[in-house]
């Protein structure tokens, strides 16, 4: 544990104040998204430009291309959110998804994850190859399930997050490890606070059908 604590201090003497910036705008992002407020694609939009940057600075080639899918959902979330859609010219609405169909997805993501991994494992020195691919496409996934504002990508990000948790701390990646952790507990609370929001949703359709 004293390993882990000195790895916190001196990671955190480490950062950059642009890092310092992204990381703030990052669970601002995840604050925000929690109260489903618009303005969390303004934070993600500054946090992954900014880890886009800092990624690609320290040849994380992976990583920075993930950001940059980021930063393009921050775009795609933000117009979804506004209701800017054919379909719809009034604010998005909480949705659920089927079994079916997550089961799809997760069967989906794992598959895809063992083939990237592999690729990784046999072609590149790539620490922990299959976690680090299944944390990547599981991010890409659900990061479009919050643009479209569907209830369990708060469950989606609960394992993945805990899953990089896992993956920082083995690179010794303490701070952002930390991080994770922190997500991790604003992942559950936003489970809970979109599940009231839904559950509401559903009595005022029901009444307004009853009606």
């Amino acid at each position: 544990m004293d390993a882990f604590y000195q790895g916190i201090i001196t990671a955190a003497q480490a950062m950059s104040i642009w890092e310092v910036v992204a990381v703030i705008l990052g669970v601002a992002y995840l604050v925000l998204a929690m109260r489903q407020n618009i303005f969390c694609w303004y934070a993600a939009f500054g946090s992954t430009a900014i880890f886009s940057w800092l990624f690609w600075d320290v040849s994380l080639v992976m990583e920075s291309g993930l950001n940059v899918y980021y930063l393009i959902m921050a775009i795609y979330g933000w117009w979804v959110w506004r209701g800017n859609t054919q379909a719809s010219s009034k604010t998005v609405e909480i949705k659920t998804w089927s079994l079916s169909r997550h089961a799809l997805i997760i069967v989906g993501v794992v598959l895809i994850s063992l083939v990237t991994g592999y690729g990784l494992e046999k072609n590149t020195s790539a620490a922990l190859p299959y976690l680090d691919s299944f944390t990547t496409w599981g991010a890409v996934i659900t990061t479009y399930m919050v643009a479209q504002k569907v209830l369990e990508n708060w469950l989606y990000w609960l394992v993945i997050d805990t899953v990089a948790i896992y993956l920082y701390i083995d690179r010794e990646l303490y701070l952002t490890a930390l991080l994770m952790a922190v997500y991790v507990v604003l992942a559950v609370l936003g489970w809970f606070m979109w599940l009231k929001e839904y559950r509401q949703q559903n009595e005022t359709y029901s009444v307004q059908t009853a009606v």
